[in-house]
């Protein structure tokens, strides 16, 4: 089987003045198909940057990132926003839901840049609001909607494409220890129904819940196994 996502000596750098940051320094790095991998880290450890090339949200300074086998390094805008609407399902922190538009035309957003029709779009994104459960609400507006409703319809917005991975940034930042948690089980869920799962995340509780942690710090990997091991190999790194 190949990887899914892969980093081969990948570095971001940022010039600030006159100052080089390295945000992310020569990583190499693979997912698999149907993982559920956290990326963690503290504020400036690399892990936003990780989340945005792999969302295809920005390309790398040097090395090659390949999602599917495919070079998506070099590619131009107009290519990398194709491939952020059909391969990679994105679950925000502040959900980003349009104000105006209810559950369902929120679902069927990705869908309608896809250039899908009408009956279609209803069709997918009413599957994809049936999957997180939130049927009864799909004429509702986000303003009439608690917070982790809202992020389930997020969750929802990400599945209609059927996306080749979902990226999940922050998805518990903003939302009660309870709701976090619920939000937490249904990305569980989706995994175990065959999803490819990566969460971005600072909180070493919600990356737990991984079946793999890659730990980050200063642009490089400090740890990438298991999440029973990583607390440890945290606890060294602070002491160094």
């Amino acid at each position: 089987m190949k990887p899914l996502i892969s980093f081969e000596t990948l570095s971001k750098i940022y010039q600030m003045g006159e100052t080089e940051v390295r945000a992310v320094d020569g990583i190499t790095m693979t997912i698999m198909p149907g993982e559920f991998v956290a990326i963690v880290g503290q504020s400036g450890s690399g892990k936003s940057t990780c989340m945005n090339i792999i969302g295809c949200l920005d390309i790398p300074t040097s090395g090659k990132y390949y999602l599917e086998g495919h070079d998506v390094s070099e590619l131009d805008d107009n290519e990398l926003a194709s491939i952020r609407n059909k391969r990679i399902g994105f679950i925000f922190q502040q959900y980003n839901l349009l104000p105006k538009l209810s559950v369902l035309g929120n679902v069927e957003l990705p869908l309608l840049y896809a250039g899908l029709g009408k009956s279609e779009r209803k069709q997918r994104a009413t599957e994809a609001i049936e999957k997180v459960g939130l049927l009864d609400k799909i004429n509702n507006l986000p303003s009439q909607l608690s917070g982790g409703q809202q992020q389930r319809v997020s969750v929802a917005r990400a599945l209609a494409t059927s996306p080749s991975v979902i990226l999940a940034d922050e998805p518990t930042g903003a939302l009660d220890s309870k709701t976090g948690e619920e939000v937490l089980n249904l990305l569980k869920k989706l995994h175990a129904e065959g999803n490819t799962v990566v969460l971005i995340t600072h909180d070493n509780a919600i990356a737990a819940q991984a079946q793999r942690i890659i730990r980050l710090q200063d642009g490089h990997i400090v740890y990438n196994g298991l999440p029973e091991a990583s607390l440890e190999v945290e606890n060294e790194v602070k002491l160094i």
